[in-house]
């Protein structure tokens, strides 16, 4: 299945800048079967499993996020780029490879003790998503884990992420 699923991802070089290959999922959203595929694979993953929160970072992670909060029952929570969300937020920050950034969740997103799957298109150098993981915790959730379309394992996403279970549809090594 992650052939299927690869042939619907596009290579485009020098993007956003010079000597990066981007891996474009744009192809797999246009194509219903394979989009379908995918959010039918996350839920299948994640069924029985007492999800009560999926968490989508901005935003790539809200396109495959909402509808597998939607099948599985769950409630969905947007984790944004600081200044996006219009109510009370609690924010964290941490370091990319190129500066750093800030992400947050509205202050009664996630209760305590809330099972929470944390849901992006891609998986690079860990950053984003270990601080998306750090937030749900700061807010008393369980983090179940973390799926990603896409993973770029030879970047080391995963050891950034220690303790915190991994799925990928995609592995690029």
């Amino acid at each position: 299945m992650e052939q299927m699923f690869k042939k619907h991802i596009r290579d485009v070089k020098d993007f956003p800048k010079p000597g990066i290959v981007f891996k474009d999922i744009t192809p797999l959203l246009h194509n219903h079967a394979a989009f379908s595929a995918a959010i039918e694979r996350f839920v299948d993953r994640y069924k029985g499993k007492d999800i009560d929160v999926v968490a989508g970072i901005e935003s790539r992670g809200f396109l495959f996020g909402a509808p597998i909060a939607h099948q599985l029952g769950a409630s969905f929570v947007p984790v944004r780029k600081k200044g996006k969300l219009p109510y009370k937020t609690v924010e964290i920050s941490y370091d990319l490879e190129y500066g750093s950034a800030t992400i947050e969740i509205h202050t009664d997103a996630v209760s305590k003790g809330q099972r929470v799957l944390i849901v992006d298109d891609l998986l690079a150098t860990g950053g984003t998503a270990g601080a998306a993981c750090e937030l749900i915790r700061k807010q008393g959730g369980e983090v179940v884990e973390c799926a990603f379309v896409v993973e770029l394992a030879f970047l080391c996403g995963r050891e950034k992420m220690k303790n915190t279970p991994i799925f990928s549809l995609v592995n690029y090594a």
